[in-house]
């Protein structure tokens, strides 16, 4: 049973045997629907819509004072402190990429993070340093302990879940280790969020990187939020207006953060989009979300565990209370082909290849990729049984379609299902990408 109302849980989608089936959304890993009460708060504040921060009409003044309200939430959402600044973003990506410009010095990550927190650090003139995990989680912690002894570092870059198992980093003792050796932490919120409360105050993290597709708000915002000293000073992630006080030809005088970081016309509706899940989802008791995914998370690592044939990818040996996110691989068959038919023989939607962790999969002999499973709050128990009846049937070659290996991407050699999407589609999209494909 769904915690909370969701856009399109209803969604009926083709079968290869001319049926229709309720869709299964198992990827919300990778962007989650909306909220309904996000889209009613969209609905809401639309009609409300103009130019932000430099109009003085009455329309203006009413999406000014959204957007700065909006911004109070999302901070007031992960804890923030009286004195940190929440900078409005496109996504957890764009945050990382921001506050790469703003980093006085060099920065220590894990080699089990995705991409989003292990690129953007190139761009940082110190240079990035990525320790390789350990078997155990003990183990991880102790030689992220070690490099820090060793070196000098600004930033500990950390992901709070894990989005390729769901296993989660313990941010408090990171902080309290990075801290010790003088460095700040960020923490990589996208896969957190949307499946625990966080907070910096309570952890001492000094920032969170998050976005709204993962978070039940697909309207292109997402934030970062955490100490103001290095926003305020450092580089302007996009120069233009908004994010400067005065300009001469050839010299600028830029505003302090947030609006440094925000030039030109900022996403309101994604802001508000944005604060809305913030305020539903943080009606959620802590305990109501840990009930819900653990019971369903169990389930289904129970099911899959017990198909011969399937294993279930852990990071470590010793790490608990995992978030809802499940990868595993099926002994002989490719993930985009298991992907692939548990799409057209059984509606189910999952993930298949290497989830932007490239790095990770390879140290885990995985760089062919795996199926990843990923559990959220509109998620129910025939959901998991149904993705654990459509992987027995796989092994048990239950299968009607002829699945072919084009471009990249395993698809059905002739696909008979109608179109039945949003009007003015023409076709169905190959699902290779650059992040996903076992490419």
């Amino acid at each position: 049973m769904s915690l909370l109302p969701l856009v399109g849980s209803k969604t009926q989608v083709p079968l290869l045997d001319g049926t229709t089936v309720t869709y299964a959304n198992l990827d919300v890993a990778a962007s989650a629907p909306a909220l309904q009460a996000v889209a009613d708060r969209v609905a809401e504040v639309l009609p409300w819509y103009a130019s932000v921060h430099r109009g003085a009409g009455y329309l203006s003044q009413v999406s000014t004072a959204l957007y700065e309200e909006s911004r109070a939430t999302i901070g007031g959402y992960v804890g923030a402190r009286e004195d940190d600044v929440t900078v409005i973003t496109r996504n957890t990506t764009d945050a990382v990429n921001l506050l790469a410009g703003c980093v006085p010095g060099r920065v220590l990550v894990l080699d089990i993070e995705h991409h989003a927190n292990l690129l953007p650090w190139h761009r940082v003139e110190a240079g990035v340093t990525a320790v390789a995990g350990r078997d155990t989680l003990a183990g991880t912690i102790d030689a992220l302990a070690g490099e820090l002894a060793r070196g000098d570092y600004a930033l500990v870059a950390v992901t709070g879940a894990s989005n390729v198992t769901g296993e989660a980093l313990p941010v408090g003792e990171i902080v309290t280790l990075a801290h010790a050796h003088g460095a700040r932490v960020l923490v990589d919120g996208a896969q957190l969020l949307a499946h625990r409360h966080f907070s910096l105050a309570a952890t001492g993290a000094d920032y969170v990187a998050f976005s709204g597709h993962k978070l039940y708000a697909p309207y292109g915002a997402g934030a970062l939020v955490g100490r103001r000293d290095w926003l305020d000073v450092g580089t302007p992630y996009l120069a233009g207006g908004g994010a400067v006080d005065d300009v001469e030809v050839g010299e600028t005088t830029w505003q302090p953060a947030p609006a440094r970081h925000e030039g030109g016309s900022p996403n309101v509706v994604g802001a508000a989009a944005l604060a809305a899940a913030c305020t539903t989802l943080g009606g959620v008791s802590a305990a109501e979300l840990d009930r819900h995914e653990a019971s369903l998370r169990g389930r289904l690592v129970a099911g899959l565990s017990a198909l011969e044939g399937v294993d279930v990818v852990r990071l470590w040996a010793d790490s608990e209370e995992p978030v809802g996110v499940v990868t595993f691989t099926v002994d002989g068959i490719e993930p985009g082909r298991v992907a692939a038919y548990l799409s057209a023989e059984h509606g189910l939607g999952v993930r298949d290849g290497r989830f932007c962790a490239q790095p990770l999969l390879k140290r885990l002999g995985l760089a062919g990729g795996a199926v990843r499973a990923s559990i959220g709050i509109g998620t129910s128990v025939a959901d998991v049984d149904r993705l654990v009846a459509g992987v027995r049937a796989l092994l048990d070659g239950d299968v009607r379609g002829d699945y072919i290996l084009l471009d990249g991407a395993w698809t059905l050699a002739e696909d008979p299902r109608p179109l039945v999407g949003p009007v003015g589609l023409t076709r169905l999209a190959d699902t290779a990408g650059s992040c996903g494909a076992a490419v």
